[in-house]
């Protein structure tokens, strides 16, 4: 069996490795946690639906041999 090493000293650094970067809200510099949020460097509550990229359904027509 392998130890996983040794217990870091109290009041030391954790590794920096283990860390996720800190992330804050563009708005409201509170904290992020939600994968997506710190994607979009938004939190749920400061994402607006008029920033989001509009998606628009086109009619096409099938690829000959498709359909």
């Amino acid at each position: 069996m392998t130890s996983p090493g040794p217990t870091p000293l109290p009041g030391t650094p954790p590794e920096p490795e283990l860390l996720r970067p800190h992330v804050t809200c563009r708005r409201c510099h509170r904290p992020l946690h939600d994968p997506e949020s710190r994607l979009l460097r938004l939190g749920p509550g400061c994402r607006d639906t008029a920033e989001r990229v509009p998606r628009h359904h086109v009619e096409q027509d099938p690829l000959p041999g498709m359909g």
